[in-house]
């Protein structure tokens, strides 16, 4: 039914289309023989099977053994097809793979397959005049064909999936040059004998073949240099064939075997060129002119892709010596694959480019948009049923319910409702844990991780719109290195439209400082707030807090406990500024500067146990006891009024301690909330509580039940916008960033001399480095010692990121800036002063002092990998800073990192004597290829070993002992420094991205 409607909807001859793209390659052979099998000349009822088939019609696909076998393998019986291959009697030997086992995964496997079937593994026998005596059998698993190659991939693509769940397989003889291979028939005779080069290959759906296809003559294009080795040759592979023709298995699953999709006339429709682009991500590309038209210019993707060749060493030497000679008769050409990269590096930089001027243009119009005036200010705050719930570490979300000893979760807050009006200031009381900063942070539109129920309104806004809230933590997280003032200005300078003038903005900063009551230390170093410096005291550092937030203009005020760790005389004067914003309601700012009240501001607190004198400055007072509402009214002694009405009334009230004269409010209220046993749990009369219900009304009853945190990421579209453009954003953080590197020298210095030092005392011991064999083991030393340095000096960049990101994570709460502009302006005053400037001063000293390669032109490619590697290392430190909280496994990671590079790198160990399971490791090694890079440009100067061992002179070039101690390869310097870009590019986007979406406060 399904396949039917497909039908019906005109789709069915394009998912037939999809699934023939899959098949890859191939001639129809005639109807007796399958599988492109020859019929025998001497027995005409018989086929010549190719390699992993046989039966009378090579239409049994091999089961077990290996493709030296030939006519001797075990097949798979035809009503299995490939359906037990997983099974004991059908398991790939050692060192075989892929559907069938016809693909090499080792050298040895080759090596004995062969000889058991030839009886020498050495025999060259068939092989041609290409083949020495004695040779040696390797694998080729790269993506390359140098004779004959077999290829295995895994049809992934969704749409054929959909219509074929069942697993399907592409299997593929690519054959290069027949008469080099040791392959054969099951006759005996070489492979292909008379084609030069071809494609064969089959389908397999569900372990059972459906279809094959061949193509010919083709032609094999690398998008690189070869190397010589078993799986040395790593180049990009590009096949384009001519004469595609495929045939169908009679009543297979995609040829008749389901009625409803047979795909018989579509599969032998498939003609013209066919193109197989594989590279050594293990994905190859399948094009055609239909298979394009279906699935774009790049074709069908097939992924999972294994390649394996048997082929002999002298193979791969004889191609490798023809091509390297070609080379050199048309001299130093550099790979496309060089200029593709350097391409692609030129149009970052063309693109940052491009940035930095759209950034400008955008600020510019920025600046000329008219200013509509800094009024704000009377706006009323409501909260109606306001649940918060966090749910417990084992728990899942859908255990949560609506009680406080719930496995599911823990309720913080349960159905309060409150509200407060501009021109007051109201307190949050409670014990700890009675959900106060929880309560605050909802209504100041923090991100919250507990599920959350309610709505919260700003009235006149209408329902769902948000004004600008302003919030001031419980703790002060300042920039010590800034006076007062500039902290202010910087504040000024990002939160206020750029339409405003300088002018006007340092007139808003200093009405801001006199209401405060800073002028006595506006020019003062706010220094460390933690008690470790010398600065401004606790409660100045509290007003500058609140500074900061009101240079923003805001139309509420929200304070998380601002006179905890206070004496009482800072406590009441922080609270006596917060009764004044909210009378005055600050200040009114325009392009005349700042002049004028604004209206009044709704101020609320969060209090922990204020004294009779502050409790009184409070115009409501709103009591929290574990997680309800017990009140919410005018402050005084009202709220013992209502109380002693409630213990009048007996039941559940009869247990309120009644009040003494004289005895401290909020004292009172506390002990209530504390120690009465069943007020927390007794219904509250909308009568008694007056304010608090009446503040509801039947719009926002309406909205209760529904999802605050859903409300408030609606709510912050209206504040979450940044008010800068990216590049002001950008040259205000570069500001404070330079003034901060001014007045703190310590870094600098320590960083500079450092290198000085260490320069001195590597070139000192490398000092003049001859050129004999000894020299050269101290050129190398040399070079590995400066490499090893960067990697462990760039941890001083982790350390920075995480002393800096408190800071950060306020100012991006706040929306001070975006992620990206810090990042950048870090890299810029980090990367350059602390990284570059050291790296370099280190580097040259050691150079000239170790005599390294004496002209300007490698002394500066040495320098250029040197400042490349600075980069990587650094952002891969700056990607642990901002991954991970903790700053002690951000270092140990960055420390064992280090030692996996040197390990890698190849001076420790030579990398083709690297076991296999681990040899890929040396790709992800950011110092092998700087190291490789520096080697290659060193030797590459001409440098000549002049030596004598035990009375014979030794003259050779360096070159020859790089490549066999280490392995280097020597074109492969452009290669080296494409990878350090793309280093450089994906620890970039990776710290982006982790800064964008991790490094978040958290609440």
């Amino acid at each position: 039914m399904p396949l039917l409607v497909v039908q019906n909807h005109g789709l069915y001859h394009l998912s037939c289309v999809l699934l023939v793209l899959s098949i890859l390659s191939v001639n129809v052979i005639g109807q007796a023989c399958m599988n492109y099998g020859e019929t025998s000349p001497s027995n005409t009822s018989s086929c010549l099977c190719p390699p992993g088939f046989g039966g009378v019609t090579c239409a049994q696909p091999g089961c077990g053994g290996t493709i030296f076998d030939g006519s001797h393998r075990s097949l798979a019986q035809p009503s299995s097809g490939f359906a037990n291959l997983t099974a004991s009697d059908c398991t790939c030997e050692s060192g075989w793979g892929g559907v069938g086992c016809n693909v090499c995964t080792t050298s040895s496997a080759c090596q004995v397959a062969y000889a058991a079937v030839n009886g020498n593994a050495n025999a060259t026998s068939g092989l041609g005049d290409q083949v020495g005596l004695n040779d040696t059998m390797v694998c080729n698993t790269a993506p390359a064909v140098w004779a004959a190659g077999e290829l295995s991939c895994q049809v992934n693509n969704p749409t054929l999936e959909a219509l074929y769940p069942l697993g399907s397989t592409l299997n593929i003889l690519r054959t290069l040059n027949g008469s080099l291979s040791p392959l054969h028939n099951t006759s005996g005779t070489l492979l292909s004998p008379s084609t030069s080069s071809s494609i064969y290959a089959q389908l397999m759906y569900a372990g059972v073949e459906q279809f094959f296809c061949t193509a010919s003559p083709c032609t094999q294009t690398l998008s690189n240099s070869t190397t010589t080795g078993s799986s040395g040759n790593t180049a990009s592979s590009t096949w384009t064939c001519q004469n595609l023709s495929c045939s169908c298995i009679k009543n297979a699953t995609f040829c008749g075997g389901v009625p409803v999709s047979n795909l018989t006339t579509t599969i032998s429709g498939l003609t013209g060129t066919l193109v197989v682009a594989c590279d050594s991500t293990n994905t190859c590309h399948f094009q055609q002119d239909t298979i394009n038209s279906v699935f774009g210019s790049q074709g069908l993707s097939m992924e999972g892709c294994v390649f394996g060749e048997c082929v002999t060493q002298a193979v791969i030497d004889t191609t490798n010596t023809t091509s390297s000679a070609a080379a050199a008769s048309g001299g130093t050409q550099l790979s496309g694959g060089v200029i593709a990269g350097l391409v692609i590096v030129g149009a970052i930089i063309g693109f940052g480019l491009a940035f930095i001027a759209w950034g400008w243009y955008v600020q510019r119009a920025a600046k000329k948009l008219p200013f509509n005036g800094g009024q704000s200010g009377g706006i009323s705050v409501r909260w109606s049923d306001i649940s918060y719930i966090v749910q417990s570490p084992k728990s899942s979300p859908y255990s949560l319910i609506a009680k406080s000893s719930t496995p599911g979760g823990k309720i913080i807050l349960d159905s309060v409702s409150g509200s407060i009006e501009s021109g007051q200031l109201m307190a949050i009381l409670g014990p700890s844990g009675a959900g106060k900063t929880t309560l605050v942070e909802l209504i100041a539109g923090k991100t919250k991780s507990g599920q959350c129920t309610g709505s919260i309104t700003f009235p006149p806004y209408a329902h769902g719109r948000r004004p600008r809230v302003a919030f001031v933590p419980q703790s002060d997280i300042l920039p010590s290195m800034l006076t007062v003032r500039e902290a202010l200005t910087f504040a000024a300078s990002l939160r206020l439209p750029e339409s405003l003038p300088a002018s006007s903005k340092a007139a808003l900063v200093s009405t801001v400082i006199s209401k405060l009551g800073l002028d006595g230390i506006a020019e003062t170093r706010i220094g460390a707030t933690d008690g470790t410096g010398r600065g401004i005291s606790g409660g100045e550092a509290r007003r500058v807090s609140i500074g900061l937030e009101l240079v923003s203009c805001p139309d509420v005020l929200v304070c998380d406990e601002p006179t905890s760790g206070l004496d009482s005389v800072s406590a009441f004067r922080i609270v006596k500024v917060l009764k004044e914003l909210a009378r005055e309601g600050g200040i009114t700012v325009s392009h005349q500067g700042s002049h004028g009240h604004r209206k009044g501001v709704a101020v609320i607190c969060s209090v922990h146990q204020p004294s009779s004198r502050l409790y009184h400055t409070f115009d409501s007072v709103y009591l929290l006891s574990n997680g309800r509402a017990l009140y919410s009214g005018p402050g005084g002694l009202a709220p013992t009024q209502y109380f002693k009405h409630m213990r009048e009334g007996g039941g559940a009230g009869a247990d309120i301690l009644p009040y003494e004269e004289g005895y401290n409010v909020a004292d009172y209220l506390l002990d209530i909330a504390s120690e009465s046993p069943d007020i927390s749990s007794m219904p509250l009369d909308s009568n008694a509580v007056g304010e608090m219900t009446q503040s509801v009304n039947s719009e926002e009853k309406a909205d209760r039940g529904k999802d605050v945190e859903a409300l408030l990421s609606k709510q912050n579209l209206a504040q979450g916008m940044y008010v800068a453009t990216f590049l002001t954003q950008l040259q205000v953080l570069c500001g404070r960033e330079w003034k901060v590197l001014k007045r703190d020298k310590t870094l600098f210095f320590a960083h500079v001399c450092v290198a000085c030092v260490l320069g001195i005392f590597c070139g000192g011991l490398y000092y003049q480095a001859n050129l004999t064999i000894a020299g050269f083991q101290a050129r190398i030393g040399c070079i590995f010692f400066m490499g090893s340095l960067i990697a462990f000096s760039s941890l001083s960049a982790l350390y920075n990121i995480v002393e800096i990101r408190p800071l950060f994570l306020r100012e991006r709460s706040n929306w001070y800036y975006s992620p990206t502009a810090w990042l950048l302006s870090r890299l810029i005053f980090d990367v350059i002063p602390l990284r570059i400037i050291p790296t370099i001063t280190v580097c040259t000293i050691t150079y000239w002092m170790a005599g390294l390669a004496n002209d300007a032109v490698h002394f500066f490619k040495f320098i250029f990998v040197i400042v490349l590697y600075t980069l990587v290392m650094t952002l891969f430190n700056f990607l642990l800073g901002t991954l991970f909280r903790n700053g002690g496994i951000a270092i140990l990671l960055s420390a064992l990192s280090a030692l996996y590079q040197m390990t890698f790198a190849g001076f420790f160990v030579h990398l083709a004597s690297i076991p296999p399971v681990l040899r890929w490791l040396q790709w992800l090694c950011p110092l092998k290829y700087t190291l490789e890079a520096i080697s290659i440009n060193e030797v590459g100067s001409g440098l000549m070993i002049k030596d004598t061992l035990q009375g014979v002179p030794v003259n050779i070039s360096a070159t020859l002992i790089m490549q066999l101690l280490f392995g280097f390869g020597l074109n492969n310097y452009y290669r080296d420094i494409l990878v350090l870009f793309a280093f450089i590019a994906v620890f970039g986007v990776a710290v982006i991205a982790v800064v964008w979406l991790r490094v978040r406060e958290r609440r």
